[in-house]
């Protein structure tokens, strides 16, 4: 292929993704506030527009040459974009446990179609983000419509944004006093720091992954609990 050609078709694919990842933008930045909350009602009438962005996803699939963080921006920002869509097809609903399809969870329905090929959330989350890139940040990442859930980014993941992102929405729920709390003397962290020890504690201990973040930082003595999940939908 004649190089001009090539680098035409290539900068064309650029600006594809780029736009469709600005219809999915505006959306997030409309509708989502900074604290995460989502105005359901609201977006329920440009879900036209999430189905623009979700028509790209079904046409696409991340390439062999691109970067790890444009590939996981890619599918943390299909996992939340089909999130999104699944509990605007169930709406009004006040948990996304309510979602149920023939004995299937919410995460175990396949409806999120990423070039053609039909994927359940979990297959998402656990057998393509949380397998191929080892990075504990992905749980703050992924959002699952719920009020204990780290906070939905109001914003579209992008190869150049996904690192200072991920390092800053980690930070802010690690020290989001109604989701982790952490004191001198008392640590109860979300359940999310349980059910993914593993991911949590490749490299260090949890406590030693939590000071990272925190702004209290934690003694090697202090025991660690778990606080309960709410699974209230997280509407504005």
């Amino acid at each position: 292929m004649n190089k001009f050609v090539f680098l035409f078709l290539s900068m064309a694919l650029t600006f594809s993704i780029t736009g469709q990842e600005s219809i999915y933008n505006e959306l997030l930045e409309k509708h989502v506030t900074n604290s995460g909350l989502v105005d359901y009602a609201l977006l329920k009438k440009e879900e036209h527009k999430l189905d623009r962005y979700l028509s790209y996803l079904n046409t696409t699939a991340p390439k062999a040459f691109w970067s790890e963080n444009k590939s996981k921006a890619f599918w943390i920002n299909a996992y939340n974009a089909y999130t999104l869509k699944l509990i605007l097809k169930n709406y009004p609903i006040t948990s996304i446990l309510d979602i149920k399809k023939r004995e299937k969870t919410a995460w175990t329905i396949p409806f999120a179609f990423i070039n053609q090929k039909a994927y359940t959330l979990d297959e998402i989350e656990h057998s393509i983000l949380r397998k191929n890139y080892a990075d504990p940040r992905i749980h703050v990442g992924v959002n699952c419509a719920s009020i204990s859930c780290p906070k939905l980014f109001n914003k579209a993941f992008t190869e150049q944004n996904i690192e200072d992102s991920l390092e800053q929405l980690m930070t802010a729920f690690i020290n989001d006093a109604s989701k982790n709390k952490i004191t001198k003397d008392t640590v109860v962290v979300s359940s999310i720091f349980k059910w993914f020890l593993e991911d949590f504690t490749k490299t260090k201990p949890l406590k030693s992954y939590l000071n990272t973040f925190s702004k209290t930082k934690i003694s090697a003595k202090t025991k660690i609990a778990y606080l309960p999940y709410d699974w209230g939908l997280n509407s504005k």
